[in-house]
């Protein structure tokens, strides 16, 4: 099973990822952990990473893809992936799909949280208040927030048209939120069980 949790930053994407590692044992793949990791190895790697994270900028594809397919390589006997934050755009998506087909694999659901962008402001600049996240900075967020609206609008359309969209209240409840997720997953688990 393998699921792409579609949101834009702090939207709750890796509190929900880390639910659904808990409880079924699927390797989340949190594109902003897999870039913090990469920024702290001190590698050539992680000083691009860092430069670009630091100025508010998405980091390129080239560098995401080659991440996640040490991830799928690591951990190839794992019930399935969470895909989270990634992918923000329709070349990233059919990136994503060329890459996950190469593994014998492919995305059996997207759900998507939607939220204020006011409301998720207020939440990143409480986060970079307790936690002092450099990529938590509220005006290198704005710019993130920005890139994410802009950049992901066209996935909207192109995951409606694979009839893999189910989306939920991300501003609910993270209880609720978790109950939304748990019902797409084994709607999901049933029609992938169906088709085998």
């Amino acid at each position: 099973m393998n699921l792409i949790l579609f949101g834009p930053p702090a939207a709750g994407k890796g509190t929900q990822a880390r639910r659904l590692v808990d409880e079924h044992g699927y390797v989340q793949l949190s594109t902003g952990d897999l870039l913090r990791a990469a920024r702290a190895s001190g590698s050539e790697m992680g000083r691009r990473v860092a430069e670009v994270m630091d100025g508010g900028q998405l980091v390129s594809d080239e560098i995401v893809i080659g991440l996640i397919e040490e991830q799928l390589a690591l951990h190839a006997d794992a019930p399935g992936f969470i895909f989270d934050g990634f992918p923000r755009t329709v070349p990233q998506a059919q990136a994503l799909d060329a890459l996950l087909a190469r593994h014998g694999m492919k995305i059996d659901a997207v759900i998507r949280l939607v939220v204020d962008d006011q409301a998720l402001i207020g939440r990143i600049a409480r986060r970079f208040a307790e936690q002092g996240r450099a990529d938590d900075n509220p005006d290198a967020f704005r710019v993130r927030l920005g890139a994410y609206n802009s950049q992901t609008a066209p996935l909207l359309p192109f995951y409606e048209g694979t009839g893999l969209l189910r989306e939920i209240d991300g501003m609910a409840s993270i209880e609720t939120v978790a109950a939304d997720i748990a019902r797409i997953v084994g709607e999901a688990r049933a029609e992938v069980a169906a088709r085998l």
